[in-house]
């Protein structure tokens, strides 16, 4: 009896057994680290007993890099990291994520290697700086082997290859790579690596871990909007169109006022270059787009534009709400419902009840005494010393004017003093008027 008990519980684990596959195309950036971590950790939370990266890249930062070794190093559950599809790559900081893997699978005809660090700005170059600059990109190389060495070792691979894909920038194909130990097989596609890694046994965080591949169900981790939008900007070629392009419409607005759309669009792209450019963090360019949305809204209140700032407003309110929390946020993200209604709120309350209000602020009082102030009458009296009477709205009041005014001529409230209008003739004077001695 407790072996059935025994035999059912182990088939209930295997039935409720997932894979959680992550699929990364494009540069190692801190995107990546983003996505990667949120894959993991969404794959720890819910079960996993495998974790699989579907890799194709073309290199990236050595900081971004690290970083996801990291995130594998602390992971409880194996890492399988598959350069796919076929005619794919792990190249440079790639390369070095593969080889981290628990598992590192390619598939026929990819490419991992040329791993060498390039320095990014670097020392400047002149005269007594040529030594330095030398000695510094040493340190980075020197470094980077070390690294690389220290990760061969613990996962079992040639070390002495891998160290030449970083110093002498060695590209492998997946026979090459397999053949010379950098990694563990080779497969076609995602069912053949699940079938042939079924059963394998790798250390985890001091322990020994058997992976069991059959029946398991398979879980797609997607990139999210924000994730795939990120990355766009983030790649540095995008990211310098887009500072350059903020600046030139920023310059068009500065030099033609009043086109409006140029200097929207420049303010926008300015912020999201300087983010992919990494100069500010992404709470800093969620908050930036949230109060430039909010700007936006106040001056087409002010200076309607036909909804040309209200559309710039609502794009930047929505991207702002959207970047204003970090992926890896314990209490994570805003939702899309919440932003959606925030930021047509905001657009309703700006341009309907804040312009109602507005014009209301703006409109000419009809009560009490400032009523009456641009209201026109007419003289029933001759103004002696400057003063008289006039009739306004049906009504007689003293009136006080520093212009000559004979009874008849019309009149015009300018101001109030006490209960006394102070009036001026108008230019609809009547000529007989003008010749009475």
């Amino acid at each position: 009896m407790f072996r059935v008990f025994v035999l059912l519980f182990f088939l209930a684990s295997l039935s409720f057994s997932k894979v959680f596959v992550a699929k990364w195309d494009g540069a190692i950036t801190p995107i990546t680290v983003d996505y990667i971590d949120r894959s993991l950790t969404k794959a720890e939370m819910e079960g996993g007993t495998l974790f699989v990266l579907l890799l194709n890249t073309p290199g990236g930062l050595a900081e971004s890099m690290r970083r996801v070794v990291q995130r594998f190093e602390r992971s409880p559950l194996p890492v399988v990291v598959f350069v796919y599809p076929p005619g794919g790559r792990a190249a440079s900081a790639g390369a070095i994520i593969t080889i981290s893997a628990d598992i590192a699978v390619m598939a026929p005809g990819t490419n991992i290697g040329a791993a060498h660090p390039v320095q990014i700005g670097g020392v400047p170059t002149g005269k007594g700086k040529k030594e330095e600059k030398d000695v510094m990109k040493e340190k980075i190389l020197q470094d980077m082997l070390a690294f690389v060495r220290s990760i061969a070792e613990e996962k079992g691979r040639n070390v002495k290859v891998v160290e030449r894909m970083v110093k002498e920038s060695l590209s492998l194909s997946a026979e090459e790579a397999l053949k010379e130990g950098v990694i563990d097989l080779i497969a076609r596609d995602l069912g053949e690596l699940l079938e042939k890694i079924d059963g394998k046994k790798v250390s985890k965080l001091g322990r020994e871990v058997e992976i069991r591949t059959k029946g398991v169900e398979v879980v797609q981790i997607k990139e999210s909007f924000k994730e795939e939008f990120l990355k766009i900007i983030t790649n540095p070629t995008v990211a310098y169109l887009l500072l350059m392009l903020g600046f030139y419409g920023i310059f068009f607005e500065l030099y033609n006022p009043g086109a409006v759309i140029p200097g929207v669009v420049g303010a926008i792209c300015l912020l999201l270059g300087l983010y992919g450019l990494s100069l500010i963090s992404m709470n800093w360019l969620g908050l930036f787009l949230i109060v430039l949305g909010i700007l936006l809204f106040v001056l087409e209140l002010i200076t309607p534009t036909f909804g040309a700032l209200a559309v710039g407003g609502v794009i930047s309110l929505a991207l702002g709400s959207l970047f204003l929390i970090e992926p890896e946020s314990p209490y994570g993200e805003i939702p899309r419902s919440v932003i959606t209604g925030v930021v047509l709120a905001s657009a309703l309350f700006f341009l309907v009840a804040g312009r109602l209000g507005l014009k209301a602020q703006r409109r000419k009082k009809l009560t009490g005494a400032e009523g009456m102030i641009g209201e026109e009458g007419e003289a029933i009296t001759d103004f002696r010393k400057g003063k008289g009477k006039v009739l306004v709205h049906g009504e007689i009041w003293d009136a006080l004017s520093s212009e000559e005014i004979r009874k008849g001529d019309p009149v015009k409230v300018v101001a109030l003093k006490g209960l006394r209008l102070i009036v001026e003739k108008t230019s609809s004077e009547l000529p007989e008027r003008k010749q009475e001695p």
